[in-house]
């Protein structure tokens, strides 16, 4: 293994060795032709156009072995007496003392510019990948993209074969939540992966002592993680917590399958973006929270609806039908010649009537029964039989869905319809609802005068809330003099789909 660690650094060394050599004779060649044209000792600048490219490829280290061994080509080949390395007189050997300083200075500035370069590269390209992640989490993008987009960034700032986010349970396991390779290969470490923290890993060790931490190497490891980083030729690994709201979340890490080790400041590039990553969790974690505020205010309004329509239904609804079935009775008991009062009794019944006809529509506007009854096909059918203009209504809802999609939906539905029939000036109305592909999916066109939109609505206003709190989305396309177009999309999880009761499919 030791054996192998020189390998590197010592390749690397002979192959600038290779290229001095090479660069200092191509010069020589060079001076030896212009030699004959001017004094040989003008030119020995020229050996300054082999020392710079090795100063900064390979370092300060070779640039002097090629100062050297340009001043003692140069003393060998065109300093009296030729082809020996004595010098003839002081003046020569002053010359090549000051052009071998002056080699060594140029040399070594060389080196520290290509360093600073280097670093100002590093730099800009980190910056970049901090600015690019930040933007994601700026624009509010789901935390499954900053999570993708953290992994791929400090894989290729640290140079890794192989990054990966984890998610610790509280079941003491972590679970991948993205994942990225320099290869095309599959890696067994993916996304929804989960591992116990039994044996070496990065995992373990970031949650053990709450900080950054480093494996050199996983022989002789055990642990799963470890087996599959032996699996996958990783040799290295660096990793860094991240936390959120002031509890251990998870943790990035980054590993090599080469022999070189990770820079001294890996931690510190990758501690940048597990703040970003904090910061994206907790935005995810508030929207989460907000929207499962909102559901559960609609479906407590919801079923507040449902509560006062069938308080009317069984109680006062109840109360008047036997009222009108008492008069009624008493209509039949009037002696023929009491025709005063038995048309007051016939206007009293009428009355009644009518009021009990009103409050049912009250008490189906608050909350239609047919809904709970038959789902929402029936109810969609209902309301577009009692709408004053003509519906042409298509539904297709073949999957299960859940009754507070279908109670939104109906209310979707029911709104546009009430905006045709009071501001659209429209003379026909097309519903259609279909559920496909995990999405219940409406869209209410009718051909009014158009004009409708968010800002001046308070119905449409509330639409928007009742659909979003749900994890859905709404928009109207409503130019003037071209008639309105309403679509809310729905999304139908496989948990939701799976919880539905028999009572509560529609058609």
């Amino acid at each position: 293994m030791a054996r192998r660690r020189v390998r590197l650094p010592t390749r690397r060394w002979l192959n600038g060795l290779l290229a001095s050599v090479a660069m200092v004779a191509a010069t020589t060649g060079i001076i030896a032709l212009l030699g004959r044209h001017m004094s040989p000792l003008h030119l020995l600048v020229l050996y300054l156009l082999a020392v710079l490219p090795v100063a900064v490829i390979w370092g300060t280290g070779l640039a002097l072995v090629t100062s050297v061994l340009s001043v003692l080509t140069y003393a060998y080949l065109f300093v009296p007496p030729f082809h020996s390395f004595e010098l003839a007189d002081s003046d020569s050997g002053v010359a090549l003392g000051v052009f071998f300083l002056t080699a060594a200075v140029v040399g070594e500035l060389a080196a520290r510019l290509r360093r600073a370069a280097l670093a100002s590269a590093r730099l800009t390209e980190e910056q970049s990948a901090l600015r690019r992640v930040a933007t994601l989490v700026a624009r509010s993008a789901p935390a499954s993209a900053v999570f993708e987009a953290v992994t791929q960034e400090v894989g290729l700032l640290c140079g890794a074969d192989l990054a990966r986010m984890e998610r610790y349970e509280t079941d003491g396991t972590v679970t991948g939540v993205a994942a990225w390779s320099r290869s095309s290969m599959p890696d067994p470490l993916t996304v929804g992966t989960r591992f116990d923290l039994n044996g070496l890993s990065i995992a373990r060790e970031v949650r053990h002592n709450g900080g950054a931490a480093r494996i050199k190497n996983y022989a002789d490891a055990i642990g799963a993680i470890a087996q599959e980083a032996r699996a996958l030729g990783i040799r290295s690994s660096v990793g860094c917590p991240i936390v959120v709201a002031g509890r251990l979340w998870g943790v990035i890490a980054a590993s090599r399958k080469s022999e070189e080790s990770f820079p001294a400041n890996t931690e510190s590039q990758i501690t940048s973006f597990t703040e970003l990553v904090a910061t994206a969790v907790e935005n995810a974690e508030a929207r989460a929270e907000l929207t499962a505020s909102r559901a559960r205010i609609v479906n407590a309004a919801d079923e507040t609806r449902r509560r006062i329509e069938r308080d009317l239904h069984d109680g006062v609804q109840q109360r008047l039908v036997s009222v009108v079935l008492l008069l009624g009775a008493a209509q039949a008991k009037v002696p023929p010649e009491s025709d005063e009062l038995r048309t007051r009794l016939d206007h009293v019944t009428t009355e009644l009537t009518d009021a009990l006809d009103e409050l049912r529509e009250m008490a189906r506007g608050i909350h239609p029964s047919v809904l709970a009854r038959g789902g929402l096909t029936p109810a969609l059918r209902a309301l577009a039989r009692r709408s004053p203009l003509p519906v042409d209504l298509v539904v297709h809802t073949e999957t299960r869905i859940p009754m507070r999609i279908q109670v939104s939906a109906y209310y979707v539905v029911c709104e546009a319809l009430t905006n045709a029939v009071k501001h659209a000036q429209a003379s026909a109305v097309r519903v259609m609802v279909e559920a496909t592909d995990g999405v219940l999916g409406l869209c209410v066109h009718d051909d009014g005068v158009g004009g409708a939109d968010f800002v001046r609505g308070t119905g449409l206003v509330g639409l928007k809330d009742r659909v979003e709190a749900l994890g859905g989305r709404i928009s109207v396309e409503s130019p003037h003099g071209a008639g309105t177009t309403l679509r809310a999309e729905f999304p139908l999880t496989k948990a939701d789909r799976d919880s539905v009761k028999p009572a509560e499919v529609g058609d």
